[in-house]
């Protein structure tokens, strides 16, 4: 193999495919990444068995195709820190050179042929997404997915197709996010029987994939038995499916508040934060106060004092005082895109409901203050 490339694509390209690459494992070979140059094009493959991706790099001049086995962190160190425009990749036996203006490494090359298959899609896609739809999708729903848990259902996002709308809903059992993206085209009646829980590492992958022109481009899907195929323009993702039971969301989801307030999204995530800042780790959670036109945020922490924070609202119901843990709140307003969501509560001892249009809905458990 003997390619010149731009290297600023490559180091585009690298820094997704390294988020695969195991830092450590069993297998030593999935540290590594495969290059493969074609005739016009490059392709390179990560993988660490749960997820892969394919990586088809165009600014490439090929001289000889080949491809070669190298150690993944290794190169992208190379490539982040060289200052040429174009670096040149020689590869024979079992070294890869790589070439700037004043440089060269050399790299010990692994087997080619112990490097396991990474799917390609090839396939009939199932769902058409508009990339920045979905990326907007993912926001709202991924940063409340469990980071720990052995429930493995939990650790990822629920995919839910009805009609031209997908649902993405995310839990780690103290929270729950749910939000609707639209399809490019209702897909085949087959395709809206299936849930699917796609993991929360493939979910962020798709979170960072960048074009030159987002709002043009088009994820094209593929739900296989226990696997999920995603191509976006020159790349495509693929991942198991996570395995188990995803909670019944519309059970845990409250029908039957009477206290609803409309509140400015930026003022309240203002008002959480400033309350937030008198709080300990005894004391994590601050106080919602809702009275006849008024809502107070307070925070206390023993050692250090208290916060109150007052905000005019509009309000005739009965008054309700509820515990929050404040980061919980924080993370939902980040990702709420109108300026007024609404706000419904029940008893002091029931969750919280957070909704933005007709697209975004988060419910959130109350905590015990004292």
């Amino acid at each position: 193999m003997k390619i010149e490339i731009n290297r600023t694509a490559l180091a585009e390209a690298l820094g997704l495919l390294t988020s695969v690459v195991p830092s450590r494992t069993p297998k030593p070979i999935l540290r590594c990444i495969k290059l493969n140059a074609e005739e016009h094009h490059l392709r390179i493959c990560a993988t660490d068995l749960e997820v892969g991706i394919n990586y088809v790099l165009s600014e490439i001049q090929v001289h000889q195709p080949g491809e070669v086995l190298i150690q993944a962190d290794r190169l992208a160190a190379i490539v982040r820190e060289s200052k040429d425009d174009v670096l040149a990749l020689e590869a024979k036996d079992n070294l890869c050179e790589i070439k700037g203006s004043d440089s060269k490494f050399t790299i010990y090359a692994q087997d080619v042929k112990q490097y396991p298959t990474v799917p390609v899609f090839e396939e009939k896609s199932d769902l058409e997404i508009n990339l920045v739809e979905l990326q907007s999708g993912i926001g709202q729903s991924l940063f409340a997915t469990a980071k720990e848990s052995s429930r493995y259902a939990i650790n990822g996002v629920l995919w839910e197709i009805k009609g031209k709308k997908a649902i993405l809903v995310a839990t780690d059992g103290r929270r729950l996010a749910k939000c609707r993206i639209n399809l490019a085209s209702a897909p085949d009646k087959s395709v809206t029987e299936n849930k699917v829980i796609v993991p929360a590492k493939t979910m962020a992958l798709i979170e960072k994939l960048g074009t030159d022109n987002k709002k043009k481009d088009t994820v094209t899907v593929k739900l296989l038995d226990r696997q999920i195929l995603l191509r976006a323009d020159n790349v495509v993702i693929s991942s198991n499916l996570a395995e188990g039971h995803f909670p019944k969301y519309d059970d845990i989801i409250p029908s039957d508040y009477d206290k609803k307030l409309i509140l400015s999204t930026e003022a309240v995530l203002s008002a959480v934060r400033r309350a937030a800042l008198l709080t300990s780790e005894e004391s994590r959670g601050i106080k919602l106060a809702v009275s006849k036109d008024s809502l107070i945020f307070s925070g206390r922490a023993p050692e250090t004092g208290d916060a109150f924070i007052t905000m005019s609202i509009d309000y005739k119901g009965e008054p309700v005082e509820i515990g929050f843990n404040p980061q919980f709140l924080i993370d939902a307003l980040k990702v709420i895109k109108t300026s007024q969501f609404e706000m419904e509560l029940g008893s002091s001892d029931r969750p919280g409901l957070l909704k933005s249009g007709s697209d975004f809905i988060y419910v959130l458990m109350p905590i015990n203050l004292g």
